[in-house]
Parts: structure tokens; sequence; C-alpha cells
């Protein structure tokens, strides 16, 4: 947790930064012992096939996360780079898109598309994890939503080697399936740089930055409960 007994001054760009990159060097969810089995090759063809599809879940409520946000950012500037967010998940038409790519990858790895979109196999504790991250936006004020959203800045480096965890452990996986992925590769550095801008401008204050962290912290709460769930796999 954050400390607020520490300092009590307005941190310094470089002093949020380096307390936000410790958040995720020990609470993000590539941390998680099923990450870690992930990563090493361990994973059963049920467990990655389960991480896949409940994973699911998640991506198809980016977009509507994002236009919680986007419809509660003042400024028109940054309410249009907003949309790119839900552009690059929900697409420009049904034929492109992260959530498509998503289903792509889900494919790849021999699961029914059908299937996923009607939710069979989505867990309970996954579902709650990611409608409480929902409804954290829906109810929060803007740049605390954003702040939430600072995981991303965590996020190049696992998506890159997960691309080659699954190249080298998972040759199941039909490689043309990783399209999400790469894509993640230069979404993801460009929407984090855009919300810590938004964020260190917004957060005036110290007591607003300890603020903006524990938004971190939710996040990265959030998604190490949906890994929880997909471990334990119970319904």
């Amino acid at each position: 947790m954050i400390d607020l007994q520490t300092s009590r001054q307005l941190l310094n760009e470089e002093q949020f930064v380096e307390r936000l990159k410790h958040i995720g060097e020990t609470k993000y969810h590539d941390k998680h012992p099923f990450h870690a089995r992930m990563h090493e090759g361990s994973l059963s063809k049920t467990e990655m096939q389960r991480w896949i599809a409940n994973r699911f879940y998640y991506q198809k409520c980016l977009p509507i996360k994002d236009s919680l946000v986007m419809s509660k950012l003042p400024e028109r500037s940054d309410r249009i780079r907003w949309r790119e967010r839900i552009v690059d998940h929900d697409g420009r038409t049904e034929d492109d898109g992260g959530i498509l790519a998503w289903l792509r990858f889900a494919e790849a790895a021999g699961i029914s598309r059908n299937e996923l979109i009607e939710g069979k196999h989505f867990l309970p504790g996954v579902v709650f994890a990611v409608d409480a991250y929902v409804n954290y936006c829906r109810n929060n004020e803007w740049w605390l939503a954003v702040a939430s959203s600072l995981t991303e800045v965590f996020a190049p480096t696992l998506v890159s080697y997960r691309i080659e965890v699954i190249e080298r452990h998972y040759p199941w996986i039909n490689a043309e399936g990783l399209t999400y992925f790469r894509n993640r590769l230069s979404q993801a550095p460009r929407d984090s740089q855009h919300g810590l801008s938004l964020v260190l401008s917004a957060a005036d204050t110290y007591e607003k930055q300890v603020l903006a962290l524990k938004a971190v912290e939710f996040k990265c709460d959030v998604l190490w409960s949906m890994v929880d769930a997909i471990q334990n796999g119970e319904r």
C-alpha cells in the first residue's frame, strides 16, 4: 500500500513514476503464480484455454469502461485521443478491432467463437472483478478512472514476453492468432503516455497523487483477482 506518512510534498513527475513502477514491480499480475506457470510453459491446454476464454470478458468490457471515462473527460482534445482506445477494441467496423482479434486468438487455441460470445466459459470470480473495475470507472472522478488505467505502463514488456512464451511453449496455438498482442505493443505505450499526462496534471496535490496511486493498486487487485479465479477454475 502507499504510505501516507512518508512525505506530504507534491511529487515531481520522476518521483510519481518511480512510485508507479514500484506498484508494477510488486503487484502487477505477471507476478501471479498462474502467470509464472504460463511463462515457464507448464500450463495444461485446458488451463491455457480457460485463461483465454475468461480474459475475453475483460477484453469485451474495455470499450465500455473507456466510453465511461471518455464521457467524463473535460477537454475535447483529450476525448478525441481517448476515443482511439474504444476504436482499438471495438474497431472502426465489425471486421477489425481488439475484440475480434481476441476471438481469433481464441479460435487459434481451439475455442469456439460462439461459445466465447455467449459467455459459456466465464467464471463468476472473473465477472465480479471486471464488473468492479467498470463500476469503479463509472462511479469515480475522471482522473481516478484514468489513473486506474495506468497499469498500461507495465503492459508492453509483458505483452512482448507473452508473444515469445506462446510461440515457444504453446505451439498448438496457431501463431496467426497473436495479432492482438502485436497490436498492443504500439497501442499500450501510446495510451499510457496520454493517461499519465492527464493524471500528472489533475493530481495537483500530494493527497490526490496518493489517491491516483491507490487507483493503480485497485486495478492491480482486479487483475490479480481475475487470475485467482482462473487458476481455481471453479464455477
